[in-house]
């Protein structure tokens, strides 16, 4: 076990090498935490997907992060990275592509001071972000707040320490990577290699309960917008209806849009999905963000249409012919059509870029 170890890491710093052995440990006590949500809760049954997720986001970006760092695993025995003379053309070559580019040297200055601190605070804050979540779990056991302040506390403290055990110096990271790089390639290369753990680190953040708060005020404002959208098309379309809050009067009799209906079980689910195929697809952080955001399009606009076809069906049948099969697989359809959509996207956002 030990060997294989030193196989995988075999190029990385020391330092980095122990924080990606100690984001596993972490990753290990959130799905042990978590746990209690996903087989209890119908709308987090997806955080059993989460850790699958992860390594298959870590196994595309692992050969990669390897380029980034100058740890060639194929590099002939007896060559470290800074000894092979093609791996050093080949790195100084490809600069531009395995990094964001994000950094010049007009911006490195300011950027050099402000990214150092920001990363500290942030870690000093996401320690205690974790230590508060786990005094919360000790005590009171499973709960929202405990589980949420633990993948926050513990993915940003992951995150943090990514980049912190990274070569500080030029001198270091040259001598690490064997490659001429300037002061701004060096830091840019840096960010790069820890921005590739942006999914891997905040990931549980999503498969984790919200705040009951949060939850319930998100849950009630999506109903109200539901409710309201149903009985207008309904009413428009002919339907004989009355609207009493979240409840249509129909002739036939009641039907209540419940909470279920809200569709914030769908959006969480699109956020998840987003996340996981912008992460997989995608390098620009502008075409990800987009992703996000027409999967929480899609996911409303399709639990819409479930809720005006489960209506429409109560309208004609009667308001217990959607209990049972028909909500099933009404909800069922919501998830293959906004995962299908969400594929489509793909090629059509990827030709944009």
């Amino acid at each position: 076990m030990l060997c294989r170890c030193r196989i995988v890491f075999r190029g990385f710093p020391v330092l980095f090498s122990y924080t990606l052995c100690l984001g596993v440990g972490f990753g290990a006590f959130i799905t042990w935490d978590q746990w209690h949500w996903w087989s209890g809760r119908e709308d987090y049954s997806f955080g059993f997907l989460v850790p699958l997720f992860v390594l298959a986001v870590l196994w595309d970006r692992w050969p990669r992060l390897r380029r980034l760092l100058g740890a060639q695993a194929e590099a002939a025995p007896g060559m470290g990275p800074q000894t092979n003379p093609q791996f050093t053309a080949n790195t100084k070559k490809n600069e531009v592509r395995l990094s964001m580019s994000w950094l010049t040297e007009k911006n490195y200055r300011f950027a050099k001071w402000v990214i150092p601190a920001v990363i500290h605070t942030v870690l000093v804050l996401a320690l205690l972000t974790f230590a508060l979540g786990a005094l919360y779990r000790a005590g009171a056991g499973p709960s929202q707040p405990g589980s949420l302040l633990i993948a926050i506390g513990a993915g940003a403290t992951v995150f943090a320490l990514l980049y912190i055990c990274l070569p500080h110096s030029l001198h270091a990271w040259q001598e690490h990577t064997g490659s001429e790089l300037g002061p701004s390639e060096a830091m840019d290369r840096r960010l790069t290699a820890t921005l590739l753990f942006c999914f891997p680190c905040f990931i549980w953040i999503i498969s984790a309960p919200l705040v009951p708060l949060i939850e319930n005020r998100l849950s009630l404002f999506l109903l109200d917008k539901v409710s309201m959208v149903v009985f207008f098309l309904l009413e428009m379309g002919g339907y004989a209806l009355e609207q009493e809050g979240n409840t249509l009067v129909m002739p036939s009799g009641k039907v209540g849009i419940e909470d279920a209906c809200s569709g914030i079980r769908s959006l969480m689910g699109c956020l998840f999905a987003g996340s996981f195929l912008g992460a997989i697809f995608f390098r620009n952080l502008g075409q990800k963000l987009l992703l996000l955001v027409f999967g929480m399009a899609f996911a409303f606009t399709a639990n819409l249409i479930r809720s005006i076809f489960l209506t429409a069906w109560a309208y004609s049948k009667g308001p217990d012919a959607i209990s049972g099969f028909a909500h099933g697989a009404a909800g069922h359809f919501v998830l293959g059509l906004t995962s299908l959509m969400l594929l489509a996207l793909i090629p059509i956002l990827k030709e944009e870029g």
